[in-house]
C-alpha cells in the first residue's frame, strides 16, 4: 500500500509540475536554461576571479614554510613508496570513512539522547526523530556499514586500477592550488548531472518500489541513512556522481581524497535534519524525504531547469533555504503557516 501510494503521489507530483511547465511556455524553459548556465557560469567565473585575490593569501598559507605541504606529502609519498595501492586506499576509502562516521557519531548522540537542545531546537521537522527510532537506526547502520564495506572498498579498489591505466593518481607532484580549486569546479558540475538524472531513475515506479523505496522508508531523515540505500542505487546514485570527476580528470590523490570527504560531509549535512548555524542549509533534500517527488539534485540547478522544484519554490521551506548566519532557528524566524481551523 505505501508502495502504491508513493508511486500514486509521485504521477500526480509529475502531473502538476508538467502542468506548471506547460504553462509557463518555451519563454520559461529558456528562463530556467539561462539561470542554469547563469549559476554554473557565475562558479567558475568567481573562482577565476578570486584566483587574484582570496586564493593569492591562501596560497600563501599553502606555500608557506618552504612548501609545507609538498613536504608533507613527500614525506608520505616516500613512507608508502612501491605501495601506491595501499596509500590510495587510505586517501579514498580510510580518510573518508573518518569524516563520516566522526560527523554522524556527533550527529547521533543528538538524534538518540534529545541532547543537547541547542542543537535540538534547530530541527526542520520539529516533531519527527525525537527521539530517533533505534529499531529503524539500527537497521539503517547495518546497511551502511555493508555498503562501505563491500560496496565502496571494492569500487575503490577498481578506481585506483582505471586511474592507474590512465597515470599515476599518487604521483610524487602536489596539484597547484588553482588546479585543485577548479577540479572541485568540475566535479562539483558532474556530481550535479549525474546524481540527478541517475536518482530521478530511481523514483521510476518500475525502479522505485524495488530499489529507491528502502531509502525514503525515512520521510525524516538522519545523517546516517545519507547512505543508507539498496547496493545497486549506492553504486549508481551514491558512489558514481562522487568518482566520475576524478576519475574524468585523472585527478591526483589528494584532490580526489579531499572531495570524497567533501562529498561525504555535504551528504550527511543534507540529511542530518537540523538546519544548523554557518552550514550548508539542508532544506532542500529534506524536502525531498518528504515529499519524495520534489529537489532530485544536489545543488537545485537542474531542478530548476526541469521545473522538479516547482512546489518546493512555494513553501516555508524554500524561504528557509539559505546559510543561516545567526542563532535563531529558521523555523521560529520564518514560522510555518497556522493549519486551517486553528
Amino acid at each position: 500500500m505505501l508502495a502504491e501510494t508513493t508511486v500514486n503521489e509521485k504521477r500526480g507530483a509529475e502531473g502538476s509540475t508538467v502542468g506548471v511547465r506547460q504553462q509557463e511556455g518555451p519563454g520559461g524553459l529558456w528562463d530556467s536554461v539561462k539561470k542554469a548556465a547563469v549559476i554554473i557560469g557565475s562558479g567558475i567565473l568567481f573562482l577565476a576571479a578570486f584566483g587574484n585575490s582570496l586564493t593569492w593569501h591562501l596560497q600563501r598559507f599553502w606555500g608557506a614554510s618552504g612548501d609545507f605541504w609538498q613536504n608533507l606529502w613527500t614525506k608520505l609519498y616516500l613512507a608508502f613508496e612501491g605501495h601506491d595501492a595501499a596509500l590510495f586506499f587510505l586517501g579514498t576509502m580510510l580518510a573518508p570513512t573518518v569524516v563520516f562516521w566522526t560527523t554522524n557519531a556527533l550527529l547521533l548522540l543528538v538524534d538518540t539522547t534529545g541532547k543537547p537542545s541547542f542543537i535540538t531546537r534547530y530541527r526542520i521537522q520539529v516533531d519527527k526523530n525525537s527521539p530517533v527510532d533505534r529499531v529503524k537506526l539500527r537497521q539503517a547502520v547495518k546497511t551502511v556499514l555493508f555498503n562501505q564495506v563491500f560496496i565502496s572498498g571494492p569500487m575503490v579498489v577498481a578506481i585506483y586500477y582505471l586511474m592507474s591505466w590512465r597515470g599515476n593518481p599518487c604521483g610524487s607532484e602536489l596539484p597547484t592550488f588553482h588546479w585543485g580549486l577548479m577540479e572541485l569546479a568540475v566535479f562539483s558540475i558532474l556530481e550535479e548531472i549525474v546524481f540527478y538524472y541517475s536518482h530521478r531513475l530511481f523514483h521510476h515506479p518500475s525502479l522505485y518500489k524495488h530499489f529507491h523505496k528502502q531509502h525514503h522508508e525515512w520521510t525524516a531523515p538522519i545523517g546516517v541513512v545519507s547512505i543508507y540505500a539498496h547496493p545497486l542505487e549506492h553504486v549508481l546514485s551514491n558512489m558514481l556522481p562522487a568518482v566520475i570527476g576524478p576519475v574524468v580528470l585523472g585527478s591526483h590523490l589528494s584532490s580526489t581524497s579531499m572531495w570524497y570527504c567533501l562529498a561525504l560531509f555535504s551528504t550527511t549535512i543534507s540529511h542530518c535534519g537540523y538546519h544548523l548555524p554557518f552550514l550548508p542549509s539542508p532544506e532542500f533534500h529534506d524536502f525531498h524525504h518528504l515529499k519524495f517527488n520534489q529537489c532530485f539534485g544536489v545543488f537545485g540547478v537542474l531542478d530548476r531547469l526541469h521545473g522538479t522544484d516547482s512546489k518546493f519554490r512555494q513553501t516555508k521551506q524554500h524561504e528557509r533555504h539559505t546559510l543561516l548566519t545567526s542563532f535563531t532557528p529558521l523555523t521560529q524566524s520564518i514560522p510555518d503557516l497556522p493549519k486551517k481551523g486553528q
